[in-house]
């Protein structure tokens, strides 16, 4: 849990040279006699202790390691709608603070702000706050663009997305703001099987945005048109799509079989049986395709209750959150913590493979895997800090320490 009282101020710090010695997980190994030293928001070393220079052996701050401590990357979570009681449908300064602030504390150094299938002016909106959010400080976990999820959807799979905003492929839309806020968007999810959705896709993948399949009633072999035309990822994998049969693969068996394709998953327990989890971390994990997402509502970090996801009523019980009306899952109150521990203690990845699932491949879907997503010298200090029991001790973002 993020609680100090014996470490130097956090502007002072950043003055210093920081150092962490323990088990250091990198990108391909993890060194049980590790040293991350970093100053200024930037690494300057990550490796075993006998490859330390003698001027950060000299200058440099030691931070306490518990007995057992692993440090790793932060986690980057690309589909996430609130948390702490917010919504991003409610963009402002003061919700994009409390939502991000909320998950950095679970190990979340970077994000998705996530949307909802909504009204174009809705959406005008979301996008409109987070630019300019993204323009200021951005104290805590680093808003890194926008996930449109939505409104380009099947009807028939709406999951907890208001169906009455569901509408066709639109590319005027996505142009229109890709001009108005240029690279805010990341990754648009849509159903591929849709009027209009392979002109959309093919448009995405000229502006290098990630065309994610989702909520569909695709078959197998429209998820494999959609591929020719640049889609490469899918969100929620076996949540909201057709499902995998032995003569009819459907979406599910698409994000299976075909190696173009990335694949998120919500690690916690209920959305996802673990041996689903299991067959689809080997079939994509060889491959730094499988990443880990949360999916968290606003619920994320809250009690059970009543809330609501976009502008759908949410019942939220034992953790668990369903539409009031219908009872189909809404999101999760998953943290990116709690799915790394999940992956590695109930479906059995490896520390490493966890990790890049929740680190370094969503790094390397958005592009910006060159300055976060591991810990290596010259990248941004984005670090979380585990006890013994993969508990959180510290989080830093760009260097910064997380509750100083």
């Amino acid at each position: 849990m993020i609680a100090s009282s014996n470490h130097v101020h956090g502007s002072d710090r950043e003055k210093n040279i920081s150092l962490l010695r323990g088990k250091l997980l990198l990108a391909d190994e993890m060194l049980e006699d590790g040293v991350l030293a970093w100053r200024d928001g930037k690494i300057l070393y990550a490796g075993i202790t006998e490859g330390l220079s003698e001027q950060i052996r000299k200058e440099a701050l030691p931070i306490p390691v518990p007995e057992g401590g692993l440090i790793v990357p932060g986690f980057i979570d690309i589909h996430v709608h609130g948390g702490n009681g917010e919504d991003f449908m409610d963009a402002s300064p003061e919700v994009l603070d409390k939502i991000t602030s909320f998950h950095s504390t679970q190990g979340t150094t970077a994000m998705l702000a996530t949307s909802m299938t909504a009204p174009k002016e809705r959406l005008d909106s979301v996008l409109a706050e987070v630019d300019r959010y993204r323009s200021g400080e951005m104290p805590y976990a680093q808003l890194e663009g926008v996930h449109l999820e939505g409104p380009f959807f099947s009807p028939k799979w709406p999951g907890a997305q208001n169906p009455e905003h569901i509408i066709l492929p639109d590319v005027t839309w996505l142009e229109a703001w890709e001009k108005q806020y240029p690279d805010l968007i990341r990754q648009v999810t849509l159903a591929p099987e849709r009027e209009g959705a392979l002109e959309v896709i093919s448009w995405l993948r000229e502006q290098r945005i990630t065309a994610a399949l989702g909520h569909t009633d695709a078959t197998y072999e429209e998820v494999e048109r959609a591929v020719e035309s640049g889609l490469h990822h899918a969100v929620h994998t076996f949540n909201a799509m057709t499902p995998l049969h032995h003569r009819l693969p459907g979406a599910a068996g698409a994000v299976l079989s075909d190696p173009r394709i990335s694949a998120e998953v919500i690690a916690d327990g209920i959305h996802v049986h673990p041996a689903a989890i299991s067959i689809l971390a080997q079939l994509k994990q060889h491959n730094d395709q499988l990443v880990l997402i949360t999916d968290a509502m606003s619920a994320a970090g809250l009690d059970d209750g009543e809330y609501k996801i976009g502008d759908l009523p949410v019942i939220v019980k034992h953790g668990e959150a369903r539409l009031k009306d219908g009872g189909a899952l809404a999101g999760s109150t998953l943290t990116m913590i709690r799915g790394f521990r999940y992956l590695v203690q109930e479906v059995g990845l490896s520390l490493n493979a966890a990790s890049r699932a929740a680190s370094l491949t969503p790094a390397r879907l958005l592009g910006i895997d060159h300055r976060t997503g591991s810990l290596a010298q010259g990248k941004q200090a984005d670090i979380v800090l585990l006890n013994a029991e993969l508990d959180i001790e510290d989080v830093w973002v760009k260097g910064r320490r997380i509750g100083e």
